[in-house]
């Protein structure tokens, strides 16, 4: 009788289990493909793309004056105009100048990832936004990234669901 009842429990824990699996909703989503239809994302790349030009026209241009001054100086120094006080002093301007050019370089780079993540923050937030509110009103319990996903059937792609959720 006990066996029995070990059994019978052994058996109602399995249907349990596996009427809860049965229930859980998956699904998936292209969030490349979302994003690169958003007009913000659009517009955020765009505006990235601006900073970046003005920012690299800037340092060429410092650059450009720079090699303009070597050459000045080589050309002052080869000629003897210089004495090799004056030809130190200048050098170390020049030398003062380039660490100022890597300087603006290494500022550029984290001023465009700054911007990057100012403005690329809200569009990833208001898509994951999106995405949770078809989840809870699909009754989703997990929505995977089809970039991650090795294989998923067409019926479970809500990637049309979150675009109707964004306006899109």
């Amino acid at each position: 009788m006990q066996k029995f009842f070990q059994l019978a429990v052994v058996a109602l824990l399995l249907l349990a289990a596996t009427t809860t699996a049965s229930a859980q909703k998956f699904g998936y989503v292209n969030s490349q493909a979302i994003l690169a239809e958003m007009p913000e994302m659009k517009a955020a790349e765009s505006n990235l793309e601006g900073l970046q030009k003005q920012l690299q026209k800037k340092g060429q241009a410092m650059v450009t004056s720079f090699q303009t001054d070597v050459q000045a100086l080589q050309a002052k120094a080869q000629a003897g105009e210089l004495t090799p006080k004056q030809q130190n002093d200048e050098s170390a301007k020049l030398e003062k100048r380039q660490a100022e050019i890597g300087k603006f370089e290494q500022d550029m780079v984290s001023d465009l990832q700054k911007k990057r993540t100012e403005l690329l923050e809200p569009i990833y937030e208001k898509v994951n936004d999106a995405i949770k509110a078809v989840a809870e009103e699909g009754g989703y319990q997990f929505i995977f990234d089809q970039q991650v996903l090795l294989y998923g059937q067409e019926t479970s792609d809500v990637s049309t669901a979150v675009k109707a959720k964004l306006g899109m």
